[in-house]
């Protein structure tokens, strides 16, 4: 029986027998598990239920991964999706980053990994907004038009709402509570993370470009989050300023 602090999983492969595994090894390890095989189920599902974290294969007969993934971004949904791809296609999980994705996982994988990935995907959201308590964070970041509210989770612009997936607001958070401070791609990725990723620079150099096209008036010429050149990234609230340099 699910508890009122117990997690939902939605688990979207055709593999029958991979599904059965995951429903088995979650619910062994304290979460509520639903699982489905393809984009119809997920639909389904999310129409008559709420879900904390969904796991999605990539490959899937008809509507494949990146394309649910899409769709759900485009609805504005900002459940956290953590991908399983392929083992060798290195593409495959940048595409996934770039499509809004919090994480993702080769297969085949150890499912004691799996759960790490969802409870660190699941903490990072935690730590925006605790469950089942009033946010303490009062902190609020404006910038130009923009007006940041962490403890909200909330990012607008000349008051409208920018919905922000948990990993673009991770990597915000890092970005605008460090003013002027050039941060390496390895710093960003260790503070809106918790972890190292397989390849740290495309990581954060995908997060950066959707965050960019998110807040930059032109999105090929960045005034606010400037390119440190050979060391990371810099947010730059004033982008009058000149943007500072690494040491």
């Amino acid at each position: 029986m699910s508890g009122p602090l117990q997690k939902k999983i939605l688990v979207v492969d055709d593999d029958t027998r991979l599904r059965d595994l995951l429903s088995r090894y979650l619910t062994q390890q304290g979460f509520a598990v639903k699982v489905v095989a393809d984009g119809r189920g997920l639909t389904r599902a999310m129409e008559l239920e709420r879900f904390d974290l969904i796991v999605l294969d990539i490959m899937l007969p008809g509507e494949d991964g990146m394309a649910i993934l899409q769709r759900l971004r485009a609805a504005h949904k900002a459940i956290p999706v953590l991908m399983l791809t392929a083992k060798a296609e290195e593409d495959e999980r940048i595409d996934g980053l770039e499509g809004g994705a919090d994480d993702y996982l080769a297969k085949p994988f150890n499912p004691r990994e799996l759960v790490a990935r969802i409870r660190a995907v699941l903490r990072r959201r935690e730590d925006i907004i605790p469950a089942g308590a009033p946010a303490t964070d009062e902190t609020i970041i404006v910038w130009a038009d923009f007006r940041f509210e962490p403890a909200t989770r909330r990012l607008t612009r000349a008051g409208v709402d920018i919905p922000l997936t948990t990993g673009e607001f991770s990597m915000l958070s890092v970005l605008v509570r460090n003013p002027r401070v050039p941060l390496s791609r390895e710093r960003l990725m260790e503070l809106a993370r918790g972890r190292d990723l397989d390849n740290v620079d495309r990581a954060v150099d995908v997060q950066i470009s959707r965050l960019r096209k998110l807040i930059e008036p032109e999105a090929g010429r960045p005034r606010y989050i400037q390119t440190v050149w050979g060391h990371g990234y810099v947010f730059v609230p004033d982008p009058s300023e000149s943007a500072p340099t690494a040491d």
